[in-house]
C-alpha cells in the first residue's frame, strides 16, 4: 500500500532541480595584426646623435611620424635634426630630458657603456611612459663581436629595473644603420622582433615598426627573452662582414 508520504510530489519536479548553466560563448581570438593606429604619437629618440637612432628618427619622420631628437647636449640634437630633415620632415632636436618628456613613445639607442646612467638620470621624465630600447650589449676583441650578458639579463631588463614607473619592451635591434640612414633606399624589408609584458604595449610598438615601409613588428615573447634577440646582433655583424651585406631578419609562416 502506497503512503502519501511516498507519492511523488509534483512541486518537486524537475522544474525545481537547478537549472544548467549554459556555457558563455568564448570571444573570438584577437587578430595578432589588428594593431592600433600610432600615427599621431611623437616618438622621442634618446641617443638620436648616433647612427642607429639618426637612422631610427629618419624613417619613423619620413613615416610621418612626429620626432624629437633626444641628446645630453640640446645644441648636438637640434643639428642632427636639422641634418635629418628638420621641421619639413617633423624632426627636432632637445636635450634627453625635454625629449624624454615631450614624447608619448621613447625609444632609447644609446651606447651600451652609458645605458644605465642616462636612464638613472631621466626616471622620473620617463615615469608613466612606454619605453623600447633597442640597446644591444656587445663587447669587441680580434675574432670580432660578441655578446654580453648584463647582470639582469639583457639591456631591456636593465631598462625595467632602473625605470620602474614605465612600461618597458625591447625591439628594433637588428636593422642596419646605413640602410635606415639611406635617402636612397625605399623600403626595408625586414622583420622587427618585439618584446614586452603587455600585450597593448607591445601592440603598439609592433604598429610604429610597420610605419616604415618593409618593416613589420612581430611579437617574440616577454622580457625575459630579450638577451637572445640583443645578442644575435653579433651574428649579424659576423653575417655582414663575411658577406659585405646589410642583414636582417625575417620570420616565416607568421
Amino acid at each position: 500500500m502506497t503512503t502519501p508520504d511516498a507519492t511523488p510530489d509534483a512541486t518537486n519536479s524537475a522544474s525545481d532541480a537547478p537549472a544548467k548553466e549554459v556555457p558563455a560563448k568564448k570571444a573570438p581570438a584577437k587578430d595578432p595584426w589588428d594593431l592600433p593606429d600610432v600615427s599621431g604619437l611623437t616618438v622621442g629618440v634618446l641617443g638620436g646623435t648616433g647612427d642607429q637612432g639618426r637612422g631610427l628618427a629618419y624613417r619613423l619622420a619620413r613615416a610621418g611620424q612626429k620626432v624629437i631628437i633626444g641628446s645630453r647636449a640640446a645644441e648636438r640634437a637640434q643639428t642632427a635634426a636639422r641634418e635629418l630633415g628638420g621641421a619639413e620632415l617633423g624632426i627636432e632636436g632637445a636635450d634627453n630630458a625635454e625629449c624624454s618628456r615631450r614624447s608619448d613613445i621613447v625609444i632609447v639607442a644609446v651606447p651600451w657603456d652609458g645605458h644605465a646612467k642616462t636612464l638613472e638620470g631621466l626616471r622620473e621624465e620617463l615615469g608613466g611612459k612606454l619605453v623600447i630600447d633597442c640597446v644591444n650589449p656587445l663587447g669587441f676583441d680580434k675574432k670580432g663581436a660578441y655578446a654580453l650578458r648584463p647582470e639582469e639579463g639583457s639591456a631591456a631588463e636593465q631598462a625595467a629595473a632602473l625605470l620602474p614607473d614605465s612600461r618597458v619592451t625591447a625591439a628594433f635591434h637588428h636593422l642596419s644603420a646605413v640602410l635606415l640612414q639611406d635617402p636612397g633606399v625605399e623600403q626595408i624589408d625586414t622583420d622587427v622582433m618585439v618584446l614586452g609584458e603587455s600585450r597593448a604595449d607591445t601592440d603598439v610598438v609592433q604598429a610604429l615598426a610597420a610605419r616604415i615601409p618593409g618593416m613589420r613588428g612581430v611579437f617574440a615573447g616577454r622580457l625575459r627573452n630579450a638577451h637572445q634577440v640583443e645578442s644575435l646582433v653579433a651574428n649579424l655583424i659576423s653575417v655582414n662582414r663575411r658577406y659585405k651585406a646589410h642583414a636582417g631578419l625575417r620570420v616565416t609562416d607568421v
